[in-house]
């Protein structure tokens, strides 16, 4: 008999065969899931070797033993003519079989599901050009050396990117994975590299170890690795000699080049300016009042060091901005302030793309505020242009966004928005925008999904929290207000805004108690801030002490404060609608044009943004005593001025409503009342009843469909005082 012969008695062939279907698809279903529960890669390797190895010894057995119903035999003990012998021949083909048909569906199973994710393993490709960044693990016992190691992280990032032909992850990408346990292989999956760049920093007194490795993702192997003890005045070196060489890795490797590429690091040589600037950066990653103000000395401490240093200033002029967003500054000063560090910048550097972008927008925001409309639309063209040629600067995509949104161009805002998420897909910030203009355009579910997961990745924002509390507010749901609310006091409880915001929605609520908590503690942090003087008058106004009413308005309006949180137009309306009920709008307009003079020019070419604001609010007023062909002209006018910055005053259905009213256009202010302004939630229009008490309303409030819509929104006014109330009890 022939070997071959042989081996067919025997059953080795049909085993190999089984071994070989059966392993391959063990094979395939544990790579393919070891990684997804965190498997270190040497796991994988170690599947496909055990396989492997464990053939031969598979083979051997099979010719001495056999596979029975009574178990395994040796082979000269089995009678294969039996039913039992070939009972086993049918039992390994079925085997073999059984995992032919498994192989299929688990292919078929995976490849759906690709395709279905919309990616496969050929259209995704990965440059062997690319790299990421992980943030450098701090070693040191010291946790607050932890900026120290995410500054070298930082500055490797910038010098790498300048490595023509290399692509480098985004940093916020890299920073997602930041003190997560996920192997690099499925790290540089998610970020689409081929490259990753390792290590760890550990600081003991003036001496720093850092360790370096740069891995190729596909197969773990470490294309070069290093460690530096030095000092840490050669923090720049190591830096330099860092980037250089995984650079010259990178170039042999796969540009085909002999050697590094010399790249420019930190804009500072000075490791004291550096290390403030670093502990800056920390500060501001959350964009809180904390945060700013710790970011705001830290960055000027560096500038004391080193007043050349470019990208502290940048990175100033960037946090007065902030600043100014969030309340912390006055918009005057911030805008001014912003415009100097940027001069000193560009003065040396023309083309800092960051720079620029911060005057553009700073420029611009000065000449709004001083009513010049054109001002706008020049702005969003140099900053597109700005954005287009450095797709890269983020900077000037957050600016261009404020912009676009100011002339309600939110739909070109997301678009891009969504361009620089899929560039860069773990950035918080990103989402965070994302998340608010998809808010803005009242796509609800993708706000909340984009600002969560903004939160994700920074639990420590404030602004997503007040976000979320907005959306809260477009369904209706005041605790959810308060409970989203709670949370941004609790990461960002130097606010003063928060509370601020908690209280004057309580007390036009009529939680009076309740809110005056939350009064207590603006008052303690910040007497003179503008959301102080609005939370002031509507305490007064919904306790009913008329007196105190009026000295709250007429305290703000005296101290000229800004009309941030509507603290001076509420003022101004509170004092016209008063005029107005008691008949003395003339003596009132007098006292407002002693004390501002100009506010009610509507004629004028060049007027404050809060003076144009204040107009508005005297409209209550003015139904009662002008003239209606100057009170229809002033009308139109607002009307045209508000277009010519983008905006239509009557895409608001209140201000169509209003407008309808005035125009004695009953029926149609009542239908756009019914099926645009109704359908909101009463937590959207707190100050209904003040609004529809205004004499421009009285046809309007006769009609009965209009008494039913206002008896819903007072029960569910009152049911969700109820619900709130009970929900700050339970708070305690």
């Amino acid at each position: 008999m022939t070997l071959v012969s042989e081996l067919k008695r025997r059953n080795v062939f049909r085993v190999a065969a089984a071994y070989l279907v059966v392993g391959w698809l063990l094979t395939e279903v544990l790579t393919t899931i070891l990684p997804t529960f965190g498997a270190p890669d040497w796991a994988v390797t170690a599947v496909i070797l055990i396989f492997v190895f464990g053939f031969i010894p598979t083979v051997i057995l099979s010719w001495v033993y056999e596979l029975t119903p009574e178990g395994i035999k040796k082979e000269e003990d089995v009678d294969r003519e039996s039913a039992t012998g070939r009972g086993s021949i049918r039992k390994l083909d079925y085997i073999t079989i059984s995992g032919v048909v498994l192989a299929i569906i688990f292919v078929a199973f995976f490849s759906a599901r690709e395709l279905q994710d919309g990616t496969t393993t050929d259209e995704t490709v990965v440059s062997n050009e690319s790299i990421a960044v992980l943030p450098f693990v701090n070693m040191s016992k010291d946790e607050d050396n932890e900026y120290f190691s995410d500054g070298l992280t930082e500055s490797l990032l910038h010098m790498l990117a300048q490595i023509p032909g290399l692509k480098v992850a985004a940093r916020t990408s890299s920073f997602a994975f930041k003190g997560k346990n996920i192997n690099v292989r499925e790290i540089a999956k998610a970020l689409q590299v081929a490259h990753v760049l390792e290590g760890s920093v550990q600081q003991v007194g003036n001496r720093v170890r850092i360790t370096a490795q740069l891995i190729r993702a596909e197969d773990g192997f470490h294309v070069w690795s290093e460690i530096y003890d030095r000092t840490n005045d050669d923090i720049f070196a190591i830096q330099d000699e860092i980037a250089e060489k995984v650079g010259g890795a990178l170039s042999v490797s796969f540009f085909g080049a002999k050697g590094g590429n010399k790249v420019a690091g930190v804009g500072t040589e000075n490791p004291d300016a550096y290390d403030l600037y670093l502990q800056a950066l920390k500060e501001r990653a959350t964009f809180s009042f904390g945060g700013l103000q710790a970011a705001e000395q830290l960055l000027k401490g560096a500038l004391i060091i080193d007043p050349d240093f470019l990208d502290a200033k940048t990175e100033l002029a960037s946090n007065y901005l902030h600043q100014r967003e969030t309340g912390l500054m006055d918009r005057d000063e911030a805008l001014r302030s912003a415009l100097a560090m940027t001069d000193q910048v560009l003065a040396i550097s023309s083309d800092d793309a960051g720079a620029q972008a911060i005057r553009v927008f700073a420029r611009v925001a000065l000449d709004l505020q001083e009513g010049n409309a054109d001002a706008i639309h020049d702005a969003v063209v140099q900053l597109e242009e700005l954005v287009a040629d450095n797709p890269g600067e983020y900077q000037a995509l957050v600016l261009l966004t404020r912009l676009l949104n100011g002339v309600q161009r939110l739909d070109r805002a997301l678009e891009l928005q969504l361009d620089a998420l899929q560039r860069d897909p773990y950035n918080a910030r990103i989402h965070y925008e994302v998340g608010s203009l998809y808010l803005d355009l009242e796509q609800l579910d993708e706000a909340r999904s984009a600002l969560q997961k903004s939160l994700d990745i920074e639990p420590l924002q404030p602004n997503a929290y007040l976000r979320l509390a907005r959306a809260a507010l477009r369904t209706g749901d005041g605790v959810g207000y308060l409970r989203q609310m709670l949370e941004a006091m609790v990461v960002d409880p130097r606010d003063h805004e928060i509370p601020g915001l908690v209280a004057a929605f309580l007390y036009e609520f009529g939680l009076i108690e309740e809110a005056d908590d939350f009064r207590n503690r603006v008052l303690a942090i910040a007497p003179t801030s503008e959301i102080a003087y609005r939370i002031e008058l509507l305490r007064a106004l919904n306790i009913g002490d008329e007196e105190a009413t009026d000295a709250a308005a007429r305290r703000a309006i005296e101290d000229g404060v800004d009309d941030r949180q509507f603290a001076y137009a509420g003022a101004v309306q509170y004092l016209m609608r008063a005029a107005a009920s008691r008949g003395n709008v003339q003596e009132t307009s007098a006292y407002l044009e002693q004390q501002a003079p100009g506010i009610f020019d509507i004629d004028a070419t060049s007027t404050p943004a809060k003076f144009r604001t204040a107009q508005l609010m005297a409209f209550d007023a003015w139904y009662t005593t002008l003239p209606r062909d100057e009170l229809f002209r002033r009308m139109e006018t607002l009307l045209a001025i508000a277009k010519g910055f983008g905006i239509d005053p009557l895409d608001d259905p209140r201000t169509e409503v209003d407008v309808a009213a005035m125009r004695g256009d009953v029926e149609r202010a009542a239908e756009v009342a019914l099926s645009e302004l109704f359908t909101q939630a009463v937590t959207l229009n707190p100050g209904w009843r003040e609004d529809f008490a205004q004499a421009q309303f009285t046809k309007f409030v006769e009609d009965p469909r209009i008494q039913a819509a206002m008896q819903n929104w007072q029960d569910e006014e009152a049911a969700l005082r109820d619900r709130m109330k009970g929900f700050l009890a339970d708070l305690g």
